[in-house]
């Protein structure tokens, strides 16, 4: 049975009375936007046009009939019902009702202003500051949306439990990896990060069951990293994927997989702005270790401060250097 259009006024209502929150519909439907974002590249043809239309402009996408985003997106209102349904949604009403949810918390909480504004040569410090601190809030929001945190509570126990991580990640995806290494060394994980394909791939050859391999690639197709992670895997070992496409071939692979949203910008394309909420996504997996090996963690970190202590700079009794 086909659904009634949702008029303006039901919408503004039903945002307004949440304050501009998140309304659930539909199995969440205030993360639409999010859903959007997360399958654009999946999309081709029509599908492809109509997710470009309503990321382009969602307040009026929300406001917008079925026959009104067909003819914006130059697609058919059976294309958009095929658009709602692979996102999840039952219908368009749902769609609408989502997206207006959505841009109506982003409005309360000041998201909207900047996002998806190009930064100008002559843009002064403070509006690059104000669109560079709009997106990366959007990103993070998106991404707690979308993380699954029985696949964290997954991963901590496998982490807390091995005998040895591996993670793995080529370029900018490498700096993150190194920053978790760091975190996990420092609570007594023994944990090794590769950026060389030829040690990584050593480092998978030898893997075993009870040991863990990290992946990190923002588009999940990142040649060098599906085979140190396929190598890992096939070697016994538990793999974890941090990506943000959940249908990409690294995420295929995995045993475990965590997700991140980005927001990109002007100068920051997605695989740079992913950088912020993956090391979120880390950071929670970090915490979430050392919860669980709370007694070993706590006498590590207090055992590695200890030995770092020595070489900071120490003022004298009259607060001088």
């Amino acid at each position: 049975m086909a659904q009634p259009e949702m008029t303006d006024t039901a919408l503004t209502a039903v945002v307004d009375s949440l304050g501009g929150q998140v309304v659930s519909v539909g199995g969440g439907a205030g993360d639409a936007l999010v859903r959007v974002r997360s399958r654009l590249p999946e999309f081709t043809g029509a599908l492809q046009r109509v997710a470009e239309q309503v990321l382009a402009d969602p307040a009026a996408a929300a406001r917008a009939t079925i026959v009104e985003l067909a003819e914006r997106s130059g697609t058919s209102p059976a294309t958009v019902t095929r658009f709602c349904r692979a996102l999840g949604f039952d219908g368009y009403a749902d769609l609408r009702l989502g997206i207006a949810a959505e841009t109506g918390r982003a409005r309360a909480a000041g998201w909207t202003v900047d996002i998806g504004r190009e930064i100008e040569p002559g843009d002064p410090l403070d509006r690059v500051l104000g669109q560079i601190m709009a997106a990366d809030t959007r990103a993070m929001h998106d991404t707690a949306t979308l993380l699954d945190l029985a696949e964290v509570e997954r991963a901590a126990v496998a982490i807390a439990s091995a005998s040895r991580v591996n993670i793995y990640g080529a370029s900018g995806s490498a700096l993150v990896g190194e920053e978790m290494q760091f975190s996990l060394h420092r609570i007594g994980v023994p944990v090794w990060a590769w950026s060389d394909v030829h040690n990584g791939l050593a480092s998978a050859a030898l893997s075993r069951a009870g040991d863990v391999a990290l992946g990190i690639s923002h588009s999940g197709e990142t040649g060098e990293t599906i085979e140190l992670l396929a190598e890992a895997s096939s070697r016994g070992a538990t793999t974890i994927a941090l990506t943000s496409f959940p249908r990409s071939p690294l995420a295929e692979l995995a045993d475990i997989v965590l997700i991140t949203a980005t927001q990109a910008t002007t100068f920051r394309p997605d695989a740079l702005s992913a950088r912020h909420p993956q090391l979120v996504v880390l950071d929670l997996l970090y915490i979430a270790v050392a919860q669980r090996t709370h007694d070993r963690s706590h006498t590590a970190f207090q055992r590695t401060a200890q030995a770092v202590h020595g070489h900071k700079t120490v003022k004298d009794a009259k607060g001088e250097k």
